[in-house]
């Protein structure tokens, strides 16, 4: 018994949308980095179901590479918040009026 691929489809959706409405509402640094994270694992579950559904392997080297950009990402992310919360002393995006235009 196969799981049908739109069952992967409404899980991407619900991840996705969970990261978006986590962008969209927090204001706390460490939480919108989450939500990007959740973001992008809705794609993979995409490329990894479409891959499966097509029977090719390219969907699943892609997220192999996204994953390794995506942790890269994390690490610059985690360096540049530690930075702003030595500076600051605070997370929270309102602090930082400096880096707005």
């Amino acid at each position: 018994m196969t799981i049908p691929i739109t069952y992967y489809l409404i899980l991407s959706t619900i991840v996705f949308l969970t990261g978006v409405a986590g962008v969209l509402i927090r204001r706390n640094i460490i939480a919108i980095l989450l939500s990007v994270e959740l973001m992008l694992n809705a794609t993979n579950i995409n490329f990894v179901a479409f891959s499966r559904y097509l029977e090719d392997l390219g969907g699943q080297v892609f997220v192999f590479f996204a994953l390794t950009v995506a942790a890269a990402e994390v690490a610059v992310g985690l360096a540049i918040i530690i930075a702003l919360h030595r500076s600051k002393e605070s997370i929270n995006l309102e602090d930082f009026k400096l880096l707005k235009w």
